[in-house]
C-alpha cells in the first residue's frame, strides 16, 4: 500500500495530464467526431476518451516522470559538484578562482 502511495505522490502531475487528455478526447470526439461514425477512436466518446488519456499519460511518463535510481545519481552528482565548486581547486591542485591556473593577468 506504501509504495502504491509513494507512486501516486511521485507522478500525481501526470496522471492529471491524463485526466486532461482524457476530457480532450471527450471534447475532440463532441466538437470534431466522425459524422458517420465508423471511425474506430473518434465514433464513440468511450474510445475518443479512452485515447486521449492514454496518449498524454504516455508522453507525460515519457518526459516527465524520473526512477528512484535516477533522482538518487542526479542527487549524488549535484553534491558531488557542489562539493568541488565550493573548494575553488581542481585535481591539479592549482587554485581556478583566480583565473587560469591560479595566476592573474
Amino acid at each position: 500500500m506504501d509504495r502504491a502511495v509513494k507512486f501516486l505522490k511521485r507522478n500525481w502531475f501526470c496522471f492529471a495530464g491524463a485526466l486532461v487528455g482524457g476530457i480532450g478526447g471527450f471534447l475532440y470526439w463532441h466538437f470534431v467526431g466522425c459524422a458517420s461514425g465508423t471511425c474506430p477512436i473518434t465514433g464513440s466518446p468511450v474510445l475518443s476518451t479512452i485515447w486521449g488519456a492514454l496518449i498524454v499519460g504516455l508522453l507525460c511518463f515519457a518526459f516527465f516522470s524520473k526512477s528512484e535510481g535516477q533522482k538518487k545519481r542526479e542527487h549524488k552528482n549535484k553534491e558531488h559538484k557542489n562539493k568541488e565548486h565550493k573548494s575553488g581547486e581542481d585535481k591539479s591542485g592549482e587554485d581556478k578562482s583566480a583565473g587560469r591556473g591560479g595566476k592573474e593577468d
